[in-house]
């Protein structure tokens, strides 16, 4: 019977002893009871057959596994004495014996008293045998006694060479508890390293993009308030509507909702109003070409984030007269085309961070961004997300 808390390898140690023990200590015992006086036959006999089945029984039998270690034990012991006056002496028994008590005695204090007491049992039961023929110290006595020596040595240092390395095993577990807590650290960290990106990324795309929406058209409402109070007017609107957006955003990001900015809709209405907003307060020519293509949510935040920020590249940068979208659904997945021919600039040497922005959040969906253009060229802007399955 397995015993809570018993290591494996204790656990084949006891039953590969048992079986050895069997083997190498009982029977050669049973096999030299042929050679005893007959009035010692039986009675050896039965002692060991006693001993043989004592060791299944206790551990087999229910209840506390120290008592019935230690009735097994003291069985033993005493076992080991009868035979030994039974046959003048069992050193054999007992050297092959000695591993049950520094496997079941609990520790090498009483591991080293137990033994002693059965190798005792043994060297008395052989004196007194002996002693009617003048041998008060027989062979088997002294066998027994240098067996138990060179028990406790190697028991000792068993239990020694057993102790290190459970040590070994505690640091260990400490260096490996330790790690744990570390990366778990380092994952929190990084966690919240990621979400300041990702905050710092969702303000620019949406918050700065709007107070920027705003200052322009404010300087535009102020500078046409006489000459075209009609279209200021119109303006002045447009910045309330921006403002209550970027209030709206802000308060998501509040709410460390980012995927809510943007309520559950078509990429292509999502785009479409943005587009017209574009439109109405730059004065610009929009040309768009917008299927109403089926996507999910992740993919509609993506979509729109890239259409604001490039529009927002073209409202500060470009100085264009015309801009282009086209929106496609493909086999692989979507792809958005923006387009204006502006001024165009060196795209080897761009890295601002609207791009890596936008190069970043497409990466995160598996997408890509291309960017195309050259100086006096206009620009090209291709955003494309995989099919997700």
């Amino acid at each position: 019977m397995a015993r809570p808390g018993e290591r494996p390898q204790v656990r084949a140690l006891r039953r590969w002893y048992a079986g050895a023990w069997v083997l190498f200590g009982l029977a050669p015992c049973a096999l030299g009871v042929a050679d005893q006086p007959d009035s010692s036959r039986a009675p050896a006999l039965g002692l060991l057959s006693v001993l043989g089945l004592c060791y299944p029984i206790t551990e087999t039998f229910p209840g506390n596994p120290v008592v019935r270690r230690n009735t097994f034990l003291g069985v033993l012991i005493a076992g080991i004495g009868a035979v030994s006056y039974l046959m003048n002496g069992a050193a054999s028994l007992l050297i092959t014996s000695l591993p049950h008590f520094w496997i079941l005695a609990g520790g090498p204090r009483r591991a080293v008293a137990l033994s002693g007491a059965a190798t005792a049992a043994a060297v008395a039961g052989g004196t007194v045998r002996g002693a009617p023929d003048g041998e008060p110290l027989t062979g088997n006595s002294i066998a027994a006694l240098v067996g138990y020596a060179a028990g406790v040595l190697l028991g000792l240092w068993m239990h020694r060479v057993v102790g290190q390395h459970d040590e070994r095993a505690r640091m260990l577990e400490a260096d490996l508890a330790d790690a744990e807590r570390r990366l778990a650290e380092a994952q929190r960290q990084q966690g919240a390293a990621d979400e300041r990106e990702r905050i710092a990324r969702e303000i620019h795309d949406t918050l700065a993009q709007g107070f920027a929406s705003i200052v322009v058209l404010a300087a535009a409402a102020r500078d046409g308030l006489r000459s075209d109070p009609d279209r200021s007017g119109r303006q002045l609107v447009s910045i309330e509507e921006t403002a209550r957006e970027n209030l709206a955003e802000a308060r998501v990001l509040v709410g460390a909702a980012s995927q809510g900015s943007v309520a559950p809709a078509s990429a292509a209405r999502t785009l479409r109003r943005t587009l017209d907003r574009f439109a109405e307060d730059t004065g610009l020519t929009v040309h768009a070409e917008l299927p109403d293509v089926e996507c999910d949510q992740t993919t509609r935040i993506a979509l729109l984030r890239c259409t604001q920020e490039s529009l927002a590249n073209v409202r500060k940068h470009a100085a264009a007269s015309t801009v282009g979208i086209v929106l496609e659904r493909h086999p692989h997945g979507v792809e958005l085309e923006i387009t204006d021919d502006g001024r165009g600039f060196a795209v080897a040497g761009s890295r601002g961070f609207g791009l890596d922005g936008m190069r970043r959040r497409l990466a995160e969906l598996g997408g890509e961004l291309t960017v195309t253009s050259s100086p006096g060229e206009g620009t090209r802007i291709l955003a494309m997300i995989p099919a997700r399955a």
